[in-house]
C-alpha cells in the first residue's frame, strides 16, 4: 500500500517512508509518523504498538 504526499506529488510506500516521533502527546514507542523520503513532508501517523 502507497501513499500519496501531498507536498511533492511521490507515491511513498510504508517501507520507503521515514519514521520520525509523533506531535502533541502522543507516546512515541506505540505512535510514529511516517514522512516523505523526497521533501520529509507528513504523510500519516500509524500505531505501532503492541495491542494489550
Amino acid at each position: 500500500m502507497a501513499e500519496e504526499c501531498d507536498t511533492c506529488g511521490r507515491s511513498v510506500t510504508v517501507d520507503e517512508a521515514v519514521r520520525r516521533a509523533t506531535f502533541g502527546d502522543l507516546d512515541n514507542d506505540r505512535w510514529q509518523t511516517l514522512c516523505c523520503p523526497d521533501c520529509g513532508a507528513r504523510l500519516r501517523t500509524i500505531f505501532v504498538g503492541p495491542d494489550s
